[in-house]
């Protein structure tokens, strides 16, 4: 077990229970390995590289709610947030791959998932656990960031960008439940529940197809390893997801935030796949019409590639850095005072402050002897501007 290590009392007097781990291979119970992806059975050389380390802490706001983040890596900040069910540390494969590109990168559990406490309502819609998101990112001292989330966690930073376009740099749409198709289910399921059962068992089909034990047994051993314990979660307290289910169906359609998003020129980034059952791929065109943002259709892609595997994400990051993401980059720095080629430092004191507690909660990179290669990503996918 990796030691549980209490943080010292803030200047503020608050203070955040902290397990600063290190992966091996993203799984929860090596302590002693860094988190390193698909490429950790090539052999070893003497090259030296660097190696993420993922901290994660149990932080605790001003009403004594307890909030889980990971924490990783040096450069412009990336706010990752999961989709319903899951958990930050979920993606940590993935993470660790945006570290490597020059990110910091910050996984919030989204409340009642994960080591965060519920809503003490349990939430009367999802503008609740928006709230809660802008409150720790307040905590943490994020003032900017590029925004990414995932399913329900596309939903959320949607609207917590459209209510508050300057926290925004971009915003990163995977698979998000926003979009007049979704709009249509949600709408359909209050009147109609067999809907909801059949979305449901959509969902857990989704789920068990994750791991890919036949296509590459390895990945898979190291995702069920991360999502055993989340999974174990759920079946200890399965009622800590009827807040989020309950919310989801009282929340209002999300045209409005989307023609926010546009009006506001927030740059926008909608990537999903064209196989998504659950949350299908016409929500995506809609959302990123309303939203004037670029599309990206992931070739084969169900509602959780981003999980099944860690590359894929990541390559379309780097691709996008090349063309529409590059331009953003650099509007960002600039308007921030910095150059193109500013230090990491000087990009994290614009962008989050030089006193902010995600600094200090932030591991430093290890160097090890090892392999840089990566397998190769397994999606396709393609890009299409906005008009």
């Amino acid at each position: 077990m990796a030691e549980v290590v209490r943080m010292p009392t803030a200047a503020d007097g608050r203070r955040d229970g902290s397990t600063a781990l290190l992966f091996d291979d993203g799984a929860p119970d090596a302590s002693d390995e860094p988190i390193i992806g698909p490429e950790a059975d090539t052999p070893e050389t003497d090259q030296l590289v660097a190696v993420p380390r993922l901290a994660r802490h149990e932080i605790v706001l001003d009403d004594d709610h307890r909030v889980g983040v990971a924490v990783s890596g040096q450069g412009l900040p990336v706010v990752l947030v999961h989709g319903f069910t899951a958990e930050g540390i979920l993606y940590a494969q993935t993470l660790s791959r945006l570290v490597r590109m020059g990110f910091k990168v910050v996984a919030i559990d989204v409340a009642g998932h994960g080591a965060t406490q519920g809503l003490p309502t349990g939430g009367d819609d999802l503008a609740s656990y928006t709230e809660l998101l802008a409150r720790v990112l307040d905590e943490l001292g994020i003032r900017r960031a590029v925004f990414a989330g995932h399913s329900m966690g596309g939903r959320l930073v949607a609207q917590l960008a459209a209510a508050d376009p300057d926290r925004a740099i971009a915003v990163v749409l995977i698979d998000a439940v926003v979009g007049e198709c979704w709009d249509r289910i949600i709408k359909t399921s209050r009147f109609a529940p067999p809907v909801l059962v059949a979305l449901a068992a959509l969902l857990v089909a989704d789920t068990l197809s994750t791991l890919p034990w036949l296509r590459n047994p390895g990945q898979a051993a190291k995702l069920g390893r991360l999502l055993g314990p989340t999974l174990l979660g759920h079946a200890r307290r399965p009622w800590r997801m009827l807040g989020p289910a309950v919310s989801m169906m009282r929340s209002d359609t999300s045209r409005e935030m989307l023609e926010a998003l546009g009006r506001a020129e927030v740059p926008v980034v909608v990537i999903h796949g064209d196989r998504d059952m659950p949350v299908p791929y016409a929500t995506a065109v809609d959302a990123a019409r309303r939203s004037r943002g670029t599309l990206v259709t992931v070739k084969g892609g169900t509602h959780s590639w981003v999980l099944k595997d860690p590359e894929t994400l990541p390559s379309i990051i780097a691709e996008l850095l090349e063309g529409p993401l590059a331009r953003v980059r650099a509007a960002a720095l600039g308007a921030a005072g910095l150059r193109p080629d500013a230090t990491t430092d000087q990009i994290e004191t614009a962008f989050l402050g030089p006193h902010a507690w995600v600094r200090r909660l932030t591991p430093p990179l290890e160097m090890r002897t090892g392999s840089r290669h990566h397998h190769r990503a397994r999606y396709q996918w393609t890009v299409e501007q906005p008009a």
